[in-house]
């Protein structure tokens, strides 16, 4: 049931409106003379009702309406019309009918000079009267209106909660309008009556033509107030409130987890959405400037509208859309009548990311890049065990890697393991470069780690040189040496290790640490691939397969896919079972890349946003990425650079 309404028409003054009339209006109008449900409109009223939708259609979508409509009594009809004027004033003070009605329409008792409230605890009505009749800009006329139910609920039956709310929210209200707090002017009234208590606020500033509001700008509003009023029940419905609810939740949470991890390890060709890819890649070369969606021209838009929505079709991204949606309605239905109605994923813009996603694609088949299909490989290539390792380290190793044991055990090996280390066991020292550098028994410490890893790789050991190379050559500004951390890996490359080889091989394809040189980049993959590495293998079959670094030659791109697979390289496999429709890899790993692409969107969206408030998480986040940004990362970092499920989203 949706909880806050909120117009937001606005006046203009000129010599011509009165806006003077409509503040003494608000703010000495009684409540609208209550009477008994069963007693049916006068004809003078169903008249005026009739001449109200006619004139202002709009009306009909006001809850008074509905009300009227479901059941005619006199107090809705007096409700509706009550608001349909109100909501109208601009063309009513021009109509002389309506303006009689206003004058003679029936009234309560009053209860005072006046109902208006502001920033100042007494509001003089004469002298905020000619204020506004020397005003030439324009006068925003706020209402916000809740049911009967919610506002006595709630505590929001009364002008003071109302003037509490107001004034402690006045500085959002005003951003919100592009105004500046210092000159944001308001005065409000609460109109206690029949199904829909209400507040009229005018708002202006005091800098005439400087005030605009947009949609977004009136669901800032919304959203504000609606946090503020239904704070702790959305609080309850987030949590427990309501177990079948949460239930829902939690099992469309599960859900989009499993399908987004699914998606992420899928490796599938569409022929279509390949050929639409080529189509944008030859599209982009002829766009100048920024490649983002919002910089291309309306023909190369609507190519990226059609990729998406045919990524759509995908089982996978079907199913994760549609739990996505049951997760979005399932929010947005406390603030919304009718459910949230189901757009194609191309026009949704909680996912916009995927259109920007899908050019960065198009942009990589034109340019030709080589993409490492080696997130897998992470943890997986550094040895447990080294061998020669003594019988002291061994134990001490065994001690600091069982989960099982209690901590204090756990640290008191560790710190073992450091006087062992000092006293010179390269072993001892490679672990505790280990240890140092990802945790969790040591505070991760970059610096102490290239010590450890730089005294152990200096005893020669093959596993410490690797792993030394590996930060030197990484973003970490502390320790990042390019010149040092080649060294370190082709010492450890001579020494036997095809980890490092591998990892020179793309070094040299990248050309980010060192000359490209694809010559290179063959040799060292090579090497490594000779050696028994299957992702050297893999990207020996790429290399073949397309001619960078060594003759195209595509039955030996299969021999190396084929050495490869045997050692359950799935992407590998790919290509062996796509051998008869080859095409260029980039194009063919596009719609399995942008598969990855939309697990990590898809799974950032798990919890959907509500369109009225509790933001913090997002809020926080975008704080996070200020600070990446500030700090030299990209501002897509996040979306391009993670990995996950078997694949590098980053650079070639």
């Amino acid at each position: 049931m949706a909880g806050l309404i909120l117009k937001s028409p606005y006046l203009k003054c000129d010599g011509g409106n009165s806006v003077s009339g409509y503040l003494r209006y608000i703010g000495t109008r009684e409540r609208v003379e209550l009477l008994p449900d069963d007693r049916p409109p006068t004809r003078k009223q169903e008249q005026l009702v009739r001449k109200l939708v006619k004139d202002f259609p709009a009306a009909k979508e006001l809850g008074e309406y509905l009300d009227y409509e479901a059941k005619p009594t006199k107090a809705h009809a007096s409700a509706f019309i009550t608001r349909a004027l109100e909501e109208n004033w601009s063309q009513v003070q021009q109509s002389d009918g309506y303006m009689k009605y206003i004058a003679t329409r029936p009234r309560a008792e009053r209860l005072g000079d006046h109902g208006l409230f502001g920033d100042e605890d007494a509001v003089d009505l004469e002298k905020a009267m000619r204020e506004l009749d020397q005003y030439t800009g324009n006068v925003w006329t706020h209402i916000i209106s809740l049911k009967r139910e919610d506002a006595a609920r709630l505590g929001y039956d009364n002008a003071k909660a109302w003037m509490n709310l107001l004034r402690a929210n006045r500085n959002d209200i005003a951003a919100a309008m592009n105004i500046p707090p210092n000159h944001f002017r308001w005065y409000a009234a609460f109109h206690d009556e029949g199904e829909h208590p209400h507040v009229h606020m005018m708002a202006w500033s005091t800098v005439p033509g400087e005030a605009y509001l947009t949609r977004d700008g009136i669901r800032k509003i919304k959203s504000t107030l609606t946090n503020q009023i239904f704070r702790q029940e959305m609080l309850h419905t987030y949590e427990q409130k309501s177990q079948s609810r949460d239930e829902l939740v939690r099992e469309a949470r599960r859900a989009i987890r499993k399908l987004t991890q699914e998606m992420a390890r899928s490796i599938c060709t569409e022929p279509a959405i390949e050929q639409k890819m080529e189509q944008l890649a030859g599209q982009l070369e002829t766009v100048k400037g920024k490649k983002s969606y919002g910089y291309l021209p309306k023909s190369v838009k609507k190519t990226v509208d059609e990729v998406v929505d045919n990524l759509e079709e995908i089982p996978a991204v079907k199913a994760c859309y549609e739990q996505w949606c049951v997760l979005q309605n399932a929010v947005d239905s406390y603030y919304h009548d009718k459910p949230r109605e189901k757009k194609k994923l191309s026009q949704e813009k909680e996912f916009r990311q995927i259109k920007n996603a899908v050019i960065r694609e198009a942009e990589r088949i034109r340019l030709g890049e080589i993409t490492f299909e080696d997130a897998d490989l992470t943890g997986h290539d550094e040895p447990e065990q080294v061998r020669s390792e003594s019988y002291a380290c061994r134990e001490l190793r065994h001690i600091v890697r069982d989960d099982t044991l209690s901590l204090g055990d756990r640290d008191g090996a560790v710190e073992e393991l450091e006087r062992l280390a000092e006293r010179g066991d390269a072993h001892a020292q490679y672990l505790m470069g280990q240890l140092y550098r990802d945790g969790p028994l040591l505070i991760p410490d970059s610096s102490k780690a290239k010590h450890w890893l730089t005294r152990a790789a200096e005893h020669g050991l093959p596993e410490a040189q690797y792993a030394l190379g590996k930060p030197l050559l990484s973003d970490d500004w502390e320790v990042r040496d390019t010149d040092e951390g080649i060294r370190w890996l082709r010492q450890a490359a001579e020494n036997g290790s095809h980890f490092a080889a591998y990892q020179l091989g793309k070094e040299y394809l990248t050309g980010q640490a060192v000359t490209e040189d694809t010559s290179k980049a063959a040799e060292w993959f090579t090497r490594s691939a000779e050696a028994g590495n299957q992702y050297a293998q893999y990207m020996l079959g790429k290399l073949y397969l397309t001619g960078q670094g060594v003759a195209q030659d595509q039955a030996q791109a299969m021999a190396w896919f084929s050495r490869s697979a045997a050692q359950g390289n799935q992407y590998a496999q790919f290509f062996l079972e796509h051998q008869n429709s080859l095409r260029p890899p980039s194009v063919m790993l596009a719609v399995t890349r942008l598969l990855y692409h939309m697990s990590r969107i898809f799974e950032d969206h798990s919890l959907p946003h509500s369109s009225t408030g509790l933001q913090v998480d997002s809020k926080l986040r975008r704080k996070i990425q200020a600070k990446k940004i500030a700090m030299g990362h990209k501002p897509d970092d996040h979306e391009e650079e993670q990995n996950q499920g078997g694949m590098v989203m980053g650079g070639m």
